[in-house]
């Protein structure tokens, strides 16, 4: 498999993808609008670097670089849950569990903010 790269917009923190909410009276946990915009986007970013719809299989090594907006504090495991889920969902790959190795680190400032994800297939 030749690497993919993807390049996707700043993602909602993991403490603003998800929304807590009573439906017919049920508690119920559901994709915060944030969530799902970001979702959407990641998609159509995926479908420009011809990675929509891949559904890799097998054992994956995945890079990732966040280029956050600003200079203030984040914690960096918090870029991963909305970013992971939204692959998963675009058809990358058919689950985030196929990953062994997810390397996470940051990169320059940069206006908006960014991911660049490069995904490897890793030998079994």
């Amino acid at each position: 498999m030749n690497d993919i790269t993807i390049e996707l917009p700043w993602p909602p923190s993991t403490n603003r993808i998800w929304r807590n909410v009573v439906v017919r009276g049920r508690p119920q946990t559901l994709l915060s609008v944030e969530g799902r915009q970001f979702r959407t986007l990641a998609a159509q970013h995926c479908l420009i670097a011809r990675a929509a719809g891949k559904n890799l299989a097998g054992r994956l090594d995945v890079s990732l670089v966040a280029m956050p907006p600003d200079r203030r504090a984040r914690d960096l495991d918090n870029v991963l849950k909305a970013t992971l889920d939204a692959l998963t969902h675009a058809g990358v790959w058919l689950d985030d569990s196929q990953i062994d190795r997810l390397t996470v680190s940051r990169g320059e400032i940069t206006k908006g903010g960014r991911l660049v994800v490069t995904i490897k297939g890793s030998a079994e």
